[in-house]
Formats: C-alpha cells, sequence, structure tokens
C-alpha cells in the first residue's frame, strides 16, 4: 500500500508551514496515523510531532449534457497534516 500520495503545496499550507512548522499530504484512505507518521519518517528523515487526519467526501456534481442529466463525484480522499519537531524540516524543490 502506498500511503504517501502526494504533498500538497497551496497558499493555505504554506502559511502552517511558515508558522507552526506544519506540512499536508494527501494519503492512502485505509493509513491510520501510525503507518502515515512511520512512512514520513522514512522518506523524508525528520521527527513527526503529531498527526492530524481529516476525510473529504467527493461533493455530488451534475451538469446538463445532450442525453439528460449526469451526475457524479469526484473521488473520495484522505488528507494529513503533519506537524514536526522545533528546528526541522521538509524541502520538496531539492530533488528538481
Amino acid at each position: 500500500m502506498e500511503i504517501l500520495k502526494k504533498p500538497l503545496l497551496t497558499e493555505k499550507v504554506s502559511l502552517l508551514t511558515e508558522k507552526l512548522n506544519r506540512y499536508a499530504f494527501k494519503v492512502d484512505p485505509r493509513a491510520n496515523k501510525i503507518q502515515i507518521k512511520g512512512a514520513i519518517e522514512a522518506m523524508y528523515g525528520v521527527n513527526v510531532k503529531a498527526v492530524n487526519t481529516m476525510k473529504y467526501s467527493g461533493k455530488l456534481k451534475s451538469r446538463n449534457t445532450k442525453a439528460g442529466i449526469v451526475t457524479g463525484r469526484p473521488a473520495t480522499f484522505k488528507k494529513a497534516i503533519i506537524t514536526l519537531q522545533d528546528g526541522e524540516t521538509i524541502d520538496f524543490y531539492s530533488t528538481i
């Protein structure tokens, strides 16, 4: 199971990173906090202080087409907010 899908790099997360040393990742919906913590520590070599998770369900969307109204929803996902120990950082751009 691939636990970490991708890091989230938005303006809101950038503010969290600057002020509170927190980072956000999209993770596998079946992963728990212990697995997420282990994956972060193994991949980036940092010490994780706390892990907060939240699940997002896809909003119901509909649109009109020639065939009638088509409804559906985007995929659900799980987001994890990682708080690191003081003095530690993750550099996402080092491999570019």
